[in-house]
């Protein structure tokens, strides 16, 4: 029996419109964002989903429960599948974190994780 898994991210959020770097901030969903997510629903609600997995930070749950409001799909919310901890540079802008990122593929950042240890 093969299992086919469908990555989508979560939507998106005021502080990407924001240009921040959330990290493990919780985040909250634009009104774009939400718009997104409805459609991701129509996209993927009649594809014989099993379960629906997500992280259990604000942006992710509230994605997948605006996406999958109407059916019976199970979400699960699991913290393993959060994004990077940026630590100290959680909610900072995404121009201060860009300048950093290629420090922090083994290092973890300042009170974080390193993309390694995300992996």
């Amino acid at each position: 029996m093969a299992v086919e898994i469908v990555y989508e991210t979560h939507s998106l959020t005021e502080d990407n419109e924001k240009g921040i770097a959330t990290g493990w901030l919780p985040g909250r969903l634009s009104d774009q964002g939400r718009r997104f997510a409805v459609e991701l629903g129509a996209r993927r609600r009649d594809t014989d989903l099993a379960a629906v997995f997500v992280s259990d930070l604000h942006r992710a749950v509230e994605t997948a429960q605006i996406a999958f409001a109407e059916t019976t799909i199970p979400i699960r919310q699991d913290p393993r599948l959060r994004e990077c901890n940026y630590g100290e540079l959680n909610g900072c802008p995404v121009t201060v974190l860009a300048a950093q990122r290629a420090r922090h593929i083994d290092d973890p950042f300042p009170g974080g994780q390193s993309y390694r240890q995300v992996i």
